[in-house]
Order: C-alpha cells, then structure tokens, then sequence
C-alpha cells in the first residue's frame, strides 16, 4: 500500500489551475496555426492569428489567456493500493483549487444557483472518480468557461432515429451555438448510457488529446466526417466566416437501454484548456 499525503495533491491541484489558465497546449496552438495556413477567407486568418498570438502573450507575461478561467472540473483515477492520509481527497482538491484560484488572481464564477452569491474562491470543483488499478492517482483538469458550456445540449433520441438522428442533432447544436462559444470550438460529445452518464462522457471527451481519435474505427470515421461537416457550416472563427469552425470533435461512447438513445454535444471554446498529473 502506498501513502500519499493530501498535502501533495492539494499543491499539485494548486499549480494546475494557475498552469492552465495561463499556458495553452502547445499541440492546440499548433492545430490553429494548421488551420489558419488553410484558411482562405483574410478576416478568418487573421482572427486566428490574433488568438495565437494572445496565447504566445499569456505565456509570455503570465497572465491568463481569457477573463473566464472557468469553474474547475475534475476527473480522477485512484488506484486501489493509494492511501491518502491527511483530508479526504475531494477536500484536498477543493483546497487546491481555492489556493490556485486566490494565489494565481484567477477569476472567481462560481456561485450558488438560486441566490447567485458568489462562494468567492472558485469552489466547489467538479469531481469525477474512478478506481483503478495501482499505487497511482491520476488527476485532470480543465477550466470550463461557460461561454462554451452554456450552448451545449442534451437530447433523448429515440433508437429508431439512429446514426443519421444522432449526426443531426451535432450538427444542429454546433449551428445553434453559432458565435457564441468563441470559434474555432472544440466539440465533446456522449453517445448512450443514460442522462448522467452520456453528460459525463461527452466533458470528458473534451479531455482527449489533440489529433487524438476514438479507437473505435467506426466513430473515428464518425468524428472525422462530423468535423469536416461542421466546418463546412461556415461559422468560421468568431462567427466572421470561414472554414474553421472546430478544431476537432471528440466523441465517447457507452452501452445504454434498448429503448433509449442519449446524446450529449459538449462544447469548449478555442482555449481548450486541460492538463494531467500523475501523483
């Protein structure tokens, strides 16, 4: 069995809100200047252009890449020979996140839902467990803006609409989204299980890699064919037009009921902002 102080994942939690917040994804910056290289419209490059540059500028000078730094979500993979002594793990992120939000100057959105009062420390995070195998506790996270979150939907289809109602339904959440989320967007989306779970899957679709597919050939063609879809939409960067209106689309799957078909499309902005740590 092996022991790992809560004080190790609250600092780690603590150095990865500021991190990301601050530096985007290389890979991610790389894909945008791929993109702009292909673009054909003036305003589109350029708008590309602004948004690698606001990125190299953030690094730069430390300071972060957007005014939302998003509410914190989690998912965490703890395996089944880690004791964690000290406080209890979710204590020990929600304390990390408190210190990386107040220490790094990041901006406090979160609040309670009916009265709106802001918990003024960015608190309570999101969190997703999951138990594995191992002495190791895997923790990522992202910082969701919820210019993004907000144009994301749900919908039950029925099974009868199959692959051509689930393909409808992506498409017509990403042109409903429009400029909203601030295109170039990337796309999560959950296919099955049922209403919690299809959520859960279709965040943590987000998580993936950049250029990263699902294994599965079939929704990596699925996810390849969406993509090229949605940016022949014609949205574009900002929604001034274009023929970048995602970045990639990512898509997770999980076995549901036979009377049942639900679909998550969850969308990020163009700062798909996420990091992973091993402890």
């Amino acid at each position: 069995m092996r022991i790992v102080s809560s004080k190790n994942i609250e600092d780690a939690v603590r150095d990865m809100c500021i991190d990301v917040c601050i530096n985007l994804d290389e890979n991610l910056i790389n894909t945008m200047q791929e993109y702009r290289d292909r673009e054909s419209s003036d305003v589109a490059k350029n708008i590309l252009g602004i948004l690698i540059d606001n990125a190299k500028i953030a690094k730069e000078t430390q300071t972060p890449l957007c005014q939302d730094t998003g509410m914190a979500v989690f998912f965490v993979k703890i395996g089944n020979e880690v004791l964690v002594e000290g406080d209890l793990i979710e204590d020990a992120i929600n304390k990390g996140v408190r210190r990386g939000y107040t220490e790094g100057y990041l901006r406090k959105s979160v609040v309670s839902p009916i009265s709106r009062i802001n918990t003024k420390d960015n608190t309570p995070a999101i969190v997703h467990y999951e138990f594995v195998r191992g002495d190791r506790i895997e923790i990522e996270y992202a910082a969701k803006g919820f210019g993004s979150e907000n144009m994301s939907q749900m919908k039950m289809l029925k099974p009868s609409d199959g692959i051509e109602g689930i393909k409808k339904f992506i498409i017509d959440v990403v042109r409903e989204a429009g400029p909203n989320p601030c295109p170039p967007m990337v796309v999560g989306v959950g296919i099955g299980g049922t209403v919690d779970k299809c959520a859960t899957i279709a965040k943590k679709a987000l998580f993936r890699e950049v250029g990263v597919h699902n294994p599965d050939p079939e929704i990596e063609a699925l996810e390849i064919e969406l993509l090229e879809k949605i940016n022949k939409l014609g949205i574009g960067p900002q929604g001034l037009g274009g023929i970048t209106t995602a970045l990639f689309l990512n898509i997770e799957t999980f076995p549901t009921h036979i009377a049942g078909l639900p679909v998550v499309v969850n969308i990020n902005c163009h700062s798909s902002r996420h990091k992973k740590v091993m402890i």
